[in-house]
């Protein structure tokens, strides 16, 4: 059993401090603000210490040691790959694969298939021929050497210089 605190205990201040922080609103040391960082767990003292030996780094090799730095083996594969066009914005046209070119498809043709004034839709190309139905690949019409008839054109993609060629054989773009 211990012996009861004494008038003079370290456990708490004199009566005299303890008033005169409360008259006064001084801060006591245990209500101050901790102002500096808590110094980190020092780790590998001994077995009995919960991190001891290993340290909490698993086993022995480069994993365990200081400055384990393991490079990521795909960013080297990456980094010695030649730089290629189209890396920002336009990647997914001008570098992917996945995304096939538009089948082109010129003025001349169309003069030959169709007559002045039909509708030329993608499905009017697929069912002449021109465009494979299962591909689902787009189309674009060129100009040709010859002059556009009156054609409408409906959801297909078009170079300028046969927009304006079709334009001025009266015809419509939608």
């Amino acid at each position: 059993m211990h012996a009861p605190p004494s008038r003079h205990s370290r456990a708490s201040p004199p009566n005299g401090i303890r008033l005169l922080a409360k008259r006064t609103n001084m801060a006591t040391l245990n209500q101050l603000k901790r102002t500096s960082k808590r110094s980190y767990r020092r780790v590998g003292r001994g077995q009995g210490s919960k991190r001891g030996k290993t340290s909490g780094r698993g086993g022995k090799g480069q994993t365990a040691r200081a400055g384990n730095k393991r490079r990521p083996e795909l960013r080297d594969i990456i980094k010695k790959l030649p730089k290629r066009r189209g890396y920002g914005k336009n990647r997914a046209r001008t570098v992917s694969g996945a995304t096939p070119a538009p089948v082109a498809v010129s003025i001349n043709r169309l003069n030959q298939l169709f007559d002045a004034g039909t509708e030329i839709s993608l499905k009017a190309l697929q069912e002449r021929g021109i465009v494979s139905a299962r591909g689902g690949a787009k189309v674009k019409i060129v100009a040709g050497s010859e002059k556009a008839k009156k054609f409408t054109i409906k959801n297909i993609g078009i170079s300028a210089s046969a927009r304006a060629a079709v334009e001025q054989a009266g015809g419509q773009i939608h």
